[in-house]
């Protein structure tokens, strides 16, 4: 079985009760995780989560068959989680489906969410013929969708929100629907909701729980990287490393921008009035009126085979850091720096 974001709402379901295998993958690594703990909560009993690594699978490719027949002290359910990048999972999957169908279907389910693997990949070819498997493709949210999806994560906790603040939430968190779930979480608790005792939710409300995140959050040092601003980098690196924030989830949004700023340009065509154009898309709600002015510098500097080299260049940024974690902050601070200078513009 094979799925986009379009339909994976109306294919998750049964495939929650058909199929032992999912293949998570696509640019959109948030949408990935995302649709795993969706399938995961759809599971008649998931029982224990069991996670493995993909390099650890990628060096040990058996584990995982014998994982899915292996039982708990106390013979509880399980579920597995496997967070992969590109490829490690490949061997371990041949395996598997190499496995007897019945005994397939007598074990535990198997979540794999392979960053950097599209449904071209050779593990989702493996998958995407069976009927006990789902391979789902997530390409990075535009603002609507992600709107969309905050507002469905709301009535599931009982909040009545009016799309105006469903829009700020999926823009103060740079269209991460994982982060807007925290949101919407920390909104549910703080206002006592719950589906049986719903809440209205007033831009009070989000003040109030925001603050923190809006003021701490990743998305300035964002924005100053890939507009260039080189005067501000320095500053919003000091605050970064002082908040202790994430160089793999502050990569991770640059991606998501650049992602955007992909999609923008391919609208865009050959149209030189950048500013009228961005204008335009937040006027048609495409875009968050507080992105307006980062995105408009943006994509001013970035188009055509820049913007590509940029999106090269991160995706090199992002497996250096999960390859060296120690040397983590200091690879991410030289790579800000890099792509800052060559955002600035030229003379």
């Amino acid at each position: 079985m094979k799925a986009t974001q379009r339909n994976f709402a109306q294919t998750a379901a049964g495939a929650a009760r058909k199929a032992k295998i999912f293949f998570f993958c696509g640019p959109d690594e948030a949408g990935a995780h995302g649709a795993a703990a969706r399938v995961i909560a759809m599971l008649d009993d998931p029982g224990e989560k069991v996670e493995i690594d993909g390099g650890d699978l990628k060096r040990d490719p058996v584990r995982l068959a014998d994982e899915t027949r292996s039982t708990s002290l106390f013979g509880d359910r399980r579920h597995i989680v496997v967070r992969a990048n590109g490829e490690e999972a490949l061997e371990a999957l041949k395996i598997l489906t190499d496995s007897d169908p019945a005994e397939i279907a007598q074990g535990w389910p198997v979540l794999i969410v392979a960053n950097g693997a599209t449904d071209k990949s050779r593990s989702a070819k493996l998958l995407e013929k069976r009927d006990d498997a789902l391979v789902a493709m997530f390409y990075p949210p535009d603002l609507a969708s992600v709107t969309g999806e905050v507002r469905r994560l709301a009535d599931a906790a009982g909040l009545r929100m009016g799309t105006e603040l469903a829009q700020r939430i999926a823009g103060s968190v740079g269209l991460d629907t994982r982060m807007a779930a925290s949101e919407v979480a920390k909104l549910a608790l703080y206002l006592d909701a719950d589906p049986q005792a719903p809440r209205n939710v007033t831009a009070q409300d989000l003040d109030a729980i925001a603050a923190e995140t809006e003021d701490d959050g990743m998305m300035p040092l964002v924005d100053a990287v890939l507009s260039g601003d080189a005067a501000k980098v320095p500053h919003e690196l000091s605050r970064f490393h002082q908040l202790n924030l994430n160089p793999v989830g502050t990569v991770l949004a640059m991606e998501r921008r650049v992602a955007q700023l992909a999609q923008l340009a391919a609208r865009m065509g050959q149209s030189g009035d950048v500013a009228g154009f961005v204008a335009g898309e937040v006027q048609s709600r495409r875009l968050f009126f507080r992105d307006q002015p980062a995105v408009t510098q943006q994509l001013q500097r970035w188009r055509g085979p820049r913007l590509a080299r940029l999106g090269e260049k991160l995706i090199e940024l992002h497996r250096a850091l999960l390859a060296d974690s120690q040397a983590a902050p200091l690879l991410f601070a030289a790579g800000c720096a890099e792509i800052a200078r060559a955002a600035q513009p030229r003379r």
